[in-house]
């Protein structure tokens, strides 16, 4: 079948969207507002009958000094992937590019590769000879993202090297709680000891969480500076967060909440939580250094868990982790406090790149490289 690709409007990039069971965040139209120092361009795939059966969001980020541009579609297109045709798909997406002038391609899927359950993942960390996730066998492989990624190869598309790379890109691995088919008993009994001794603790300590807006956002990023000092990383600028909320509740009244937990009045944990379809995400979380024994990280979790289940998810994504298992990596205490959840570990079949002009590529990779 020969596919065409062209401009679609975000209204009907949003409609589209809201006929498939789950749609990255960062492919909703309303994600272009929130980027708005790239351009964009929302793109469908139309089929022989003209009918709209794909659909992605474009980010282009401009070289410096250059009239070219990295065309990024982030966690997408959203296309067949289980097709044995990417070419008749991936195709038109390239040649549509090369006329917007780009000078490099890079995409995303956020087909799981490979998981782990969190059994394996603590048997992993437990044995010290091994470092690393990727060197143990998986519970899963996906017969469909091996075959994507043969095709991808065979097209030209390759995946950025680990830990380089122009820092465009999205996490592959990640940690997930599936949840179809279970309920809240089913979901505390799969989390580990520690973690419902701390949810329930967290409830005899009187936490309690609660919804917040917009306004409620300096509170928030008063806790997230707090985290950012304590936990050596980078904190964005506070304008961020409105930007955010305000394009996505833009598109879905309901597309992104903000949690607070407070312990005696006193703000103790918050989060931010994301869903488009049946996927909902933990998008950032901040905790206080103070009042940590009562817990309100594991109890706004918990709550982000129950209220993902009652809108109908049936993943609660904790979004990136590292592969390592290693006792002496810094990284280690994420994906310790992810596994108690009882959830897996994924690996994406994740982002490939398509160099148009391997000079420009080469040079942007350098620029983008020095700037983080």
């Amino acid at each position: 079948m020969a596919f065409r690709v062209r401009t679609i409007t975000a209204g009907d990039h949003a409609a589209f969207n809201a006929s498939q069971p789950a749609v990255s965040f960062l492919q909703t139209p309303a994600w272009a507002s929130v980027k708005s120092e790239w351009g964009s361009e929302s793109l469908g795939w139309f089929d022989d009958r003209d009918q709209l059966v794909g659909a992605g969001l474009v980010l282009y980020r401009r070289l410096p000094g250059v009239k070219t541009s990295l065309a990024y579609l982030p966690e997408g297109p959203v296309i067949d992937w289980a097709s044995d045709d990417l070419a008749g798909r991936l195709g038109p997406l390239v040649e549509h590019l090369k006329r917007s002038g780009a000078f490099a391609i890079r995409i995303g899927t956020t087909v799981a590769a490979r998981t782990w359950s969190a059994a394996t993942v603590k048997a992993a960390i437990a044995d010290p000879g091994i470092t690393r996730l990727s060197d143990v066998p998986p519970d899963t492989v996906n017969d469909v993202a091996a075959q994507a990624r043969v095709q991808l190869r065979h097209l030209g598309w390759r995946p950025p090297k680990e830990d380089e790379g122009f820092s465009a890109g999205q996490p592959r691995w990640v940690f997930q709680v599936p949840l179809a088919g279970k309920d809240e008993n089913q979901l505390l009994k799969g989390m580990n000891q520690l973690w419902r001794r701390n949810i329930k603790k967290a409830g005899k300590a009187g936490v309690v969480v609660t919804q917040g807006g917009i306004g409620d956002l300096p509170d928030f990023y008063r806790v997230y500076l707090e985290t950012a000092k304590r936990d050596h990383f980078i904190p964005r600028p506070f304008s961020y967060f409105p930007a955010v909320f305000e394009a996505l509740l833009a598109e879905d009244k309901d597309r992104i909440r903000l949690y607070l937990a407070h312990h005696e009045g006193d703000l103790v944990a918050a989060t931010i939580w994301i869903r488009v379809g049946q996927h909902a995400w933990y998008s950032y979380g901040a905790s206080s250094t103070a009042k940590r024994e009562v817990r309100g990280s594991n109890a706004v979790q918990w709550q982000m868990v129950t209220d993902a289940l009652a809108a109908g998810c049936t993943v609660y994504n904790l979004r990136g982790i590292t592969d390592t298992v290693d006792e002496n990596d810094p990284h280690l205490g994420l994906i310790q406090f992810k596994v108690g959840t009882g959830g897996e570990a994924v690996e994406y079949l994740g982002e490939w790149d398509l160099p148009l002009n391997r000079l420009l590529y080469k040079a942007f990779d350098v620029y983008m490289s020095r700037r983080s």
